[in-house]
């Protein structure tokens, strides 16, 4: 098996990098060059026809695409430990999380990443106020998560370090990276 990927900050292919390191599983990653657009070129589409990373090449050439995806399938490979819960309510519980924070937190995120940062500009039309905008939903979405870890959980999906985890982590240091804070003052829990 190989893996395109691409370096930090794409939150995406660090996702599987995370997982891996995780599961202690060695798997060869090939970085694509997404500056310089290597992630749009034929033959990278030809691997992923939306043109995105990550995207792991099976042994029998079958490709499996998005990063939640390539890493249930290498929880069947590898069980253990469990990331994607071990009990069916672990389970759905881990993913309801996943769902919320990709739905919840990445999108606002990603807005303001497309919309309104600046080395997004050159690469579509970008609507600032819009952009703008997703600041206070991405601060809004981290004080509600802030208030479910103040539950007394160590983690996002139950007792345990999840898939759920890695989304939420991997989410929060790319809107870092894109100039959304974590509002450490009013989240502690989160902070932690």
């Amino acid at each position: 098996m190989k893996l395109y990927g691409e370096a930090n900050p794409a939150p995406n292919p660090r996702r599987v990098r995370i997982f891996l390191a995780e599961k202690a599983i060695d798997l060869p990653e090939i970085r694509i060059g997404m500056r310089q657009g290597g992630h749009k070129s034929p033959e990278h589409k030809a691997r992923n026809s939306l043109g995105q990373v990550p995207t792991l090449e099976l042994d029998d050439g079958t490709m499996i695409s998005e990063s939640v995806s390539i890493c249930r399938y290498l929880e069947g490979l590898h069980p253990t430990p469990p990331l994607f819960g071990a009990t069916p309510l672990e389970q759905a519980q881990v993913d309801m999380w996943i769902r919320r924070i990709e739905f919840q937190l990445m999108t606002p995120v990603g807005m303001f990443w497309r919309h309104a940062h600046p080395l997004t500009a050159a690469l579509l039309t970008q609507y600032k106020d819009f952009g703008e905008s997703n600041r206070e939903a991405v601060t809004r979405v981290l004080r509600w998560l802030d208030r479910e870890l103040s539950e007394g959980r160590d983690f996002i999906a139950g007792p345990t370090y999840s898939m759920a985890d890695i989304v939420a982590q991997t989410t929060i240091d790319f809107a870092a990276f894109t100039g959304l804070e974590i509002p450490t003052d009013d989240a502690p829990h989160l902070t932690a």
